[in-house]
Order: C-alpha cells, then structure tokens, then sequence
C-alpha cells in the first residue's frame, strides 16, 4: 500500500499525520506564511519520506488568507447592463444595524474592472437583451486595455442557458484564469452566485500558482486537497474551484472529529479547534453539518462549507488592555513569527499561550515532545506588561487571560449550539488543536457539560481528517416551482445531469464507478418565504414531510403553505480511507514526567493504561498537544486511545 500523508497548514503549525498501511506517524513544524509549501517540504524531509508514490491530502490556507487579507488578483467581473454595482451593493446588509455613521467599505471590485454587456435572460429563461458581436469585440478590447489577471463572469438567469457566458469566455485574452457563474454556482440569487464567482476568480490563480509550486517541490507525489464541505478533490482539478476551499483546513478537522467520534461510540459532538491564531467551533450530529450561508471576512459564500462558527481566539492570542483598562485578549494573534514570548523568536506581548506556561497548564521541556523548548522567563516578561498596570500579579493576570479567552470561546460554543434550540446536553464535548486540550474542562463547565473527549491525536486531528476524508463534489443546479407540481420520476431524471459530472469529475482521479455513492437532497421553503431548508430526497410525499418536521425544529412551527422546491442538490463520494487509530509513534522517547508540583501530576498519555483513570489537577503530555485536567475531573483512556472526561465534583 502507498503511503498517505495527511497535511494541515495552520496559522502557526503545519501538521502532518502519516498512514503506512499499519500505522501513525505524527509531526509538526512552524507554518511558514509567505510561502506555505516550504513548511510542507520540510516537513516531508524531516518524514524522511521520498515524494515518488507518496498520496498526500492537504488542507489549505492560501485562499483563506487571501480573502481575509484582501490580497487577491487584479479581477475583471462582467455582467448584464445595468448591474456593474451588483457586488458593491449587494443586500444592503450592515454589519451594525443601529450604526448611521459606519465606516466607508472599499468595493469588492473596483469601478472600472466592472463592465457591462447584454446577454441578458429572464427568470423563465427567454432572453431580454442578447449577446452581439459588437458586445463581444467592445469586451475583447476592454479587456485587453485592462490585463486583469482573472474574469468573473455573472449574467442574470445564467444557470438556465450559459451560451451567453461562454460565449465572454471565448474572447478574454489566453492566459487569463476564467470564471463563471454557471459553472461555479448553477442556482438563482444573483448576489450570491456573483460574489461566489468574483471569489473563485479573485483567488483561484494564487491557489493554481501555489499547487503548481508544491507539486513541482513532490515530483511523483499524488496530491489532493480538502475542500470547503470535507470532500477531497485532486489539485489539478482544485484551482478552478478555488472558492470551495476557503474552509480547508477546519473542514479536514471536523471530518477527523466524526471519524473519531465514530470509533468511540460518540456520534453527536460539539467540536472546539483551538489552534494558534482561531478556534472553529461546530456541531457533529452523525455527519458535520453544511451550510450555503457562509461567510468568508465580509463576504457570503453560497457554496457548501461545514458549518461553523470561528472566533480569534488561539493559543497566539494576544492578551491587552483596552482605553478603559479593561483587559481583552485578541482577535489580534503572534501567529508563527515571531509567535508567542516563551517560543523564544522574538515575541514581547503576552498570549494565551504564555499564560498557560506561567499557571504550570504547559511544561516548557515538553512542548512538542521536547523537541521545543518553552522559555517561562520571558512568558512572565510578557505578562508582566498587563500585572503592573492592572495592579496584580503575573499569575492573576495570566489567569484574567485565560477565562476571558474562555469566554470567547464559550460564547461561540452557544452561538452554535443554544441560539440554534439546540441542548448542548445532549453533545460530547470534543476538543482538538494544538490548545484545546488546554480548556476542554473550563469549556465544559461553562457550558453546564459533565462529560468531553479529548481525541487520539486531537492536536493533529485536522490533518487526521485529511486522510479519512473521502473524495467527493457537492454539486447544485436550481429547478424552481411547486413541489407537488413534481413527480418522483421527473425529480429522479433531474438528478442524472448532476450524478454523470460528479461521476466523470471522481473518475478521473481514478475511483471505479462502483465505488461511489450519490446522496441527493432538496432546498425546499414555504411559497414566500426567502430563505430555504435543506431535506434529503426519499420521494415527493417523505421530502415534504421532512422539511414540515425540519422547519417545525428551526423555527418553532410549521405553516400549511405550499412547499416549494427551490434547488437540486448532489453529493458525490467515492470511499474514504479508515486508518487505525492508536498511541502515535515519534523519533524520540517523551520527556520523563516529573514529580508532582504544588499537588499537579504530570503523566506522558502514551504511558497511561487502557482504563487507567487520572484525577485531577493534572497535566497530561504528548508530542503534539497537552491536556490539563482541572481538579474535579478525572480522566480515563480507552481502547483507541482517546481520552474520557468525567466531572466528578
């Protein structure tokens, strides 16, 4: 069997996770922002491993930051006459409802890379304007003065006949990375579908550039890359669907978290990723729940990404004291360079991290299994900074720190949970990331919760997820009208277009026609109403009583309106990889745990016994995250090495 390496590229750490056929290895190296693939040879190096034959499923960051940081191509976006300022004025949405006097915004595109042609469609799909040639030879020549990098092309109605939109793509000059809206997002709303457009075209170049840059640094290598719903796609496909990977890397977590959960018995979670820089907080209820209401920074994004709710609050974060001196700790993050003040590179403001160093939650000859050394004297420095001012000690701040990123945290955990209806109650709490483990029982406490699970692995989990995630397309096309108005035999020939591009699209990544499994499902609303809920497809007569039930949950009733159908949608999935979980193996044996202190137990995980239970306080290691187990709670490891979290005062 080749060997498979899962790879998450994070703020701080780029993790990998390595499956030979029998089992684990783990490693981590500091993420290298400017240019992420260098993180990711030399973690491969460091793997000793030989790129020819390697398969390696990667999580990415580089469209992530580039839409947060605003740092996309010079992008043309065309559309009908009339609508230049489409993604300008979108819906009309403030970020503070009650602010008259919010801060001016930088348009998406700017004016002059907005243009205009005919092409135009109505909603039943005859045409209002056409396309002439005198449209085409302006846009050729416009586009020519302009030498965009990328073109986004959005025409209104354009999912109903796209001649018009290919018909723009034949004239943008060669070279020039090509977007549309009938491919990227087939379905009405034509904010929406333009903004996932001018976002696919925006960064799909940056993405196409890096892959290219990474392939060529693992000749030989197979690489595929997590997209934004948890499915994999194979990077020479990625580039052109640049905006379904925005949420990479935490997708690849939350597939690691079912997986796990899976195993331990534990199918409903509600999930915390601490890294470096965020925490992603989410619900697993059998499978990560999707979402076509995302958002990326400013931005909507309408394509299919798991749900979930994301916080600046990480391990990097930096604690600091407002004009009130009312202490706050991030969104601001130290990030990897020059990180936190213990890493020793440079870093003099204080962070989660340092504070929990300074409280003994972290041992600082153990950090990454000893392979990096944590420096107290300059975390006490740093922290030193809000202690004098808020008149306290250097521990009472770290612990200020601590419980307002707690709060954070806890608030977001809500956010997904309880202003949904959801009982938390009935939810495992499961922490992964580097510093989760960190503050699963303060979670736990606020939220009420008497049990968590601490994963196997959970400091990698995401680039664990990589590798048991399968490959797959989430595809879409919006077919309106009445749902009674449709048979079950014309929605079952509906659902053909899409099951033959999602099977051609896994069939050239190689997967075998009888290994892939088709899961189709219907947006469906009340006639009125704008928004839609989403329902599996099992036939006219279950589908309508499926979403009465759903929309009865969400929000309370259900209404005697008729239903209507608003888009098809297709999940298509080839199988997934099941590596065996167990104690991962490392290059060096885990530094020697030393005698208790001030009554805290410090214990190496891989040393404690299957059912072994721990009391708290305690620190528990390993090379790639810590657990501290608050006094009240006691641990246990199971079979597959994850550990159980009990209250027990």
């Amino acid at each position: 069997m080749a060997l498979v390496l899962g790879v998450d590229t994070g703020g701080t750490f780029t993790d990998f996770v390595l499956w030979d056929g029998t089992g684990l290895r783990v490693h981590k190296v500091l993420s290298t922002p400017d240019a992420p693939e260098r993180a990711i040879l030399q973690g491969v190096r460091a793997l000793g491993l030989d790129p020819a034959g390697l398969r390696m499923v990667h999580g990415s960051t580089v469209a992530t930051n580039a839409a947060l940081e605003g740092k996309g191509v010079r992008t043309a976006f065309v559309t009908n006459r009339g609508f230049a300022d489409l993604l300008t004025i979108g819906r009309q949405h403030r970020a503070d409802l009650y602010d008259l006097q919010p801060p001016p915004e930088a348009p998406p595109v700017p004016a002059a890379l907005c243009l205009e042609t005919g092409g135009r469609l109505a909603a039943d799909g005859s045409v209002v304007e056409p396309l002439s040639e005198v449209d085409l030879t302006e846009l050729r020549a416009r586009l020519a003065a302009l030498k965009p990098d990328a073109v986004a092309v959005n025409l209104l109605f354009s999912f109903l006949d796209n001649r018009a939109e290919r018909a723009i793509a034949e004239v943008v000059p060669e070279g020039v990375f090509t977007s549309l809206s009938s491919q990227v997002l087939p379905e009405l709303r034509e904010v929406e579908r333009g903004m996932a457009t001018w976002l696919n075209a925006w960064v799909g170049p940056l993405v196409q550039g890096y892959l290219r840059r990474l392939a060529q640094g693992l000749p030989g290598t197979r690489l595929s890359v997590m997209q934004s719903a948890g499915d994999t796609v194979a990077a020479e496909q990625a580039g052109e669907q640049a905006v379904r990977m925005l949420l990479s890397g935490p997708a690849g977590g939350l597939v690691g978290a079912r997986f796990v959960g899976q195993t331990a018995g534990c199918p409903r979670l509600l999930t915390f990723d601490m890294g470096g820089t965020s925490t992603d907080v989410a619900l697993i209820d059998g499978e990560p729940r999707l979402t076509t209401e995302g958002r990326i920074g400013r931005y909507p994004v309408a394509v299919p990404m798991v749900d979930m709710h994301t916080i600046g609050a990480g391990g990097g974060s930096v604690g600091w004291l407002d004009a009130g001196s009312m202490l706050q700790v991030g969104p601001e993050s130290a990030g990897a360079d020059p990180g936190p003040a213990c890493y020793g590179r440079g870093g003099r403001r204080p962070t989660v991290t340092d504070a929990n160093l300074v409280l003994g939650r972290l041992r600082g000859d153990a950090f990454l299994g000893g392979s990096m050394a944590l420096d107290s004297g300059a975390a006490r420095a740093a922290l030193a900074t809000l202690a004098e001012p808020l008149g306290c000690s250097v521990e009472a701040a770290a612990e200020g720190v601590l419980r307002v990123a707690n709060e954070h945290m806890a608030r977001a955990l809500r956010t997904i949970s309880v202003q949904r209806g959801i009982d938390p109650g009935g939810f495992v709490l499961t922490c992964f990331g580097g510093a989760g483990g960190l503050h699963v029982c303060d979670l736990a406490e606020s939220l009420g919760l008497v049990e968590a699970l601490v994963p196997v692995h959970g400091g990698v989990l995401s680039a664990l997820g990589m590798l048991a995630a399968r490959p797959g397309r989430q595809l879409s096309r919006t077919w309106q009208g009445l749902l009674d108005d449709r048979s079950d035999q014309a929605l079952e020939e509906a659902f053909v277009g899409g099951a033959e591009q999602g099977r051609s699209a896994l069939a050239a990544e190689g997967l075998a026609e009888t290994d892939m499994q088709l899961s189709p499902s219907l947006d469906l609303r009340y006639q009125g109403q704008a928004y839609t809920l989403n329902v599996p497809w099992q036939g006219v007569a279950a589908a309508k009583a499926d979403f009465h039930r759903s929309h009865r949950a969400r929000y309370g009733h259900a209404l005697r309106a008729p239903v209507e159908l608003v888009n098809l949608r297709l999940a298509v999935r080839g199988p997934g990889l099941a590596p065996g979980l167990q104690a991962p193996t490392v290059g060096r044996d885990e530094t020697p745990a030393p005698a208790p202190r001030d009554g805290v137990a410090h214990l190496p995980r891989s040393q404690l016994a299957v059912g072994q239970v721990v009391q708290g306080p305690a620190v528990i290691t390993e090379p790639v995250a810590t657990t501290w187990l608050a006094a009240g709670w006691q641990a246990s490891k199971d079979d597959a090495g994850n550990l159980r979290l009990r209250r027990v005062s």
